[in-house]
């Protein structure tokens, strides 16, 4: 009676292993395509990132650099005062997108180029996404809004 005992509680122990093994096998395949790291300019001359790897871009639009094509895309170059990253983008534009802010976009390298399919901008006059004011900041070139 004993060992019948002891075969079904490690009967149910493999299958709570296995079942955890599966729950975190597809966790982890759900989540494959779903997380972007965010880069600054200057991280990616370091560290350049693979062929194909989609990744978030955050910095300032360089004042003067932002030009409109005759379609809908828009080219224009990020900053965070230590590397300028050239960016592509076809799509509208946020409303509050504008040279000298911060903008965070999602996309990948092609070349040189940084081409975005998401531009995420500022939604007020005091808000600068974390990451793009963490890297200013490492740069020495952040300055506090005024208030």
């Amino acid at each position: 009676m004993k060992s019948l005992k002891k075969r079904r509680r490690i009967q149910i122990l493999i299958a709570a292993a296995v079942a955890l093994v599966l729950a975190v096998g597809l966790i982890g395949y759900g989540f494959r395509d779903g997380i972007n790291l965010y880069r600054s300019p200057s991280q990616m001359t370091e560290n350049p990132p693979e062929v194909g790897e989609v990744f978030r871009l955050g910095g300032l639009v360089e004042d003067g650099s932002l030009v409109r094509g005759a379609s809908e895309t828009v080219t224009f170059r990020v900053t965070d005062g230590g590397a300028t990253i050239p960016v592509r983008f076809t799509g509208v534009l946020p409303d509050l997108f504008s040279e000298g802010q911060g903008m965070i976009g999602t996309g990948r390298m092609e070349g040189e180029t940084f081409v975005a399919s998401e531009i995420l901008a500022k939604h007020d006059e005091n808000y600068m996404p974390r990451e793009v004011m963490d890297s200013l900041k490492e740069q020495g070139i952040y300055q506090e809004p005024n208030s």
